[in-house]
This record gives structure tokens, C-alpha cells and sequence, in this order.
């Protein structure tokens, strides 16, 4: 939403007059024809009018209904801030649609002795212009393969848990002294990684199925690779702790394992270290 408002308000004006001379293409009798109105301009979501005292005079009338229930209501709260310009229009700024619940704004047009009323598909609107990339199709098809992926991901984390908390539990009831720093390793491992896994699927699901922006924010990529980075380094900290644990009991023909194990661990803490150096630096650099 709050992508569209600033999108809007930069082509404010050029958004303005072509609504305005859109509006004045029309025939004047806005109800008899708003259903050819609405179907040749999609972004129009409906049309009503109402008299010089603010009462609702004509049913409002929607793509796929007509509304009576509402004529002769008194509308004034909704046009108490109300500004005609030279050219007897008013246009809103961008809210919430309460029928549709879409970005939208609402056109009011003065013909003789009565207001006429559009309201519009800001987004729609702002796609019909060109000034966004918006496909309604792709963006449903899309969202479903978010959403299968993610969902995938979350149910191969769960797995990892489950069996992270089945190799503890199995330790509890076993007393093999032999297998025992191994398999509690095991666990925390496959603990680790699922959880990992499942912030990413979490980060997937809610960037791109529950909210998806017309732009993406890269901190919010940088965000989830750093957690999902962070997770996979715990996990070879962990791995190496262990091998070294093993060697502590006289397993020493895994000593070149440990040690190949630190260093491409601290290579990775490195390279992390200065992949967030780098994007704080980018970050200045934008804000400046």
C-alpha cells in the first residue's frame, strides 16, 4: 500500500489529467451507461451520484451488481473536505476501498446539480498507465509456486526437527557410552538446519504469498541469506566441534577433517563479515 501511494503521489498530476480527461470522454448520463463505462475501464470499480445536499439520488452500480439498498442515505461525511477545481472534479487521496479492500481513490465529477461519484482500482489504474508492472495472472501463478515451495521447505524443516528430537529422545533411553557425543551432535545438527530451513520458508512465505511488493527492498534478501548463512555456520561450528571432540578420545586420523573444517568455517565467518560490511556501506550510500 504504501508502495502504490508514493508511486502515485510522484505522477500525481499526469495520474490526475488523464482520470479527469477520461472522465469527461464519457457520455454525461453516468448511470445509464456506467455499464459500458465499466466494462471498457476495468480499474473503475463503481459509480453512484448524489444531490447538491449530499443524498445518495442513484443505486450504486459495480461490475457485476447494482446496489439500491443505499439511495437516499446522506453521504455529506464523506464530502465535508471537498474541493471542486476549475474543472468541477475532486480527487481523493489513496485509502483502503471498505468493499473491495484495494488501494484506491475516489473521483467525484459535477454535472448540473448533482455529484457523481467513481471510485478506483489504484493499482489497476497505475498498470493501465504503465507506471507499474502488474499482471494479476502471473502474479496469482506465482504466488502458488511460493507457496508450494515454501510449504515443501517448511515440511522438510519439521522433518529435520522431528528427527533432531527422535536421535535425543533414543539418547535418553540409551546407555551406549560410545555413540553418545556423535548422536547428541547429530540432533543439535539436524535441530539447527531445520530451523534454518523453516526461517527461510517462513521468509518466503511471508515476502511473497502473504505480501508481495511491485519492488523488492534488498534488505529483505540480504536479510533471509544472512539468518540461512548465519544457521549453516552454527551447523559447521558444530560438525568441527564434534570431529575435535573425537579426536580428544584418540580418534586422531580425523585431525586433517578438523582442521579443513575451522578453515572453511572462519573463510565463511569472514565472508559473512564483510558481505553485512558491504550492504551497511551500500545502505549509506543510498540514504546519502
Amino acid at each position: 500500500m504504501k508502495e502504490v501511494i508514493n508511486l502515485y503521489k510522484r505522477h500525481k498530476v499526469t495520474v490526475d489529467n488523464f482520470v479527469e480527461t477520461l472522465i469527461k470522454s464519457f457520455p454525461s448520463d453516468y448511470i445509464r451507461y456506467a455499464d459500458r463505462i465499466l466494462k471498457q475501464h476495468h480499474f473503475i470499480q463503481l459509480i453512484y451520484g448524489v444531490d447538491e445536499s449530499f443524498v445518495q439520488v442513484t443505486p450504486i452500480i459495480c461490475r457485476r451488481e447494482s446496489d439500491e439498498k443505499q439511495v437516499g442515505s446522506e453521504k455529506s461525511h464523506y464530502f465535508h473536505k471537498m474541493e471542486l477545481n476549475s474543472d468541477g472534479f475532486y480527487i481523493s487521496n489513496p485509502y483502503i476501498h471498505y468493499r473491495t479492500g484495494k488501494a484506491s481513490i475516489s473521483v467525484v465529477r459535477k454535472e448540473g446539480d448533482k455529484y457523481f461519484v467513481f471510485d478506483i482500482h489504484l493499482i489497476e489504474l497505475l498498470e493501465d498507465l504503465k507506471l507499474i508492472e502488474f499482471n494479476s495472472t502471473h502474479d496469482k501463478v506465482k504466488r502458488s509456486v511460493y507457496f508450494l515451495g515454501s510449504t515443501l521447505l517448511a515440511l522438510v524443516a519439521l522433518a529435520l526437527i522431528g528427527y533432531g528430537g527422535f536421535v535425543f529422545f533414543k539418547i535418553l533411553f540409551s546407555f551406549e557410552d560410545a555413540t553418545f557425543l556423535h548422536d547428541i551432535f547429530k540432533s543439535i545438527i539436524a535441530v539447527t538446519l531445520g530451523l534454518a530451513i523453516y526461517d527461510l520458508s517462513k521468509q518466503i512465505f511471508e515476502h511473497e504469498v502473504i505480501f508481495q511488493s511491485f519492488h523488492h527492498p534488498e534488505g529483505k534478501q540480504y536479510q533471509v541469506l544472512g539468518k540461512f548463512m548465519i544457521s549453516i555456520i552454527i551447523a559447521l561450528s558444530i560438525e568441527t566441534l564434534m570431529v575435535v571432540f573425537k579426536i580428544a578420545l584418540d580418534d586422531y586420523k580425523n585431525l586433517s577433517s578438523a582442521f579443513y573444517l575451522m578453515v572453511g568455517t572462519t573463510i565463511l565467518f569472514v565472508a559473512l563479515g564483510y558481505f553485512y560490511k558491504t550492504i551497511n556501506a551500500v545502505s549509506c550510500k543510498e540514504i546519502e
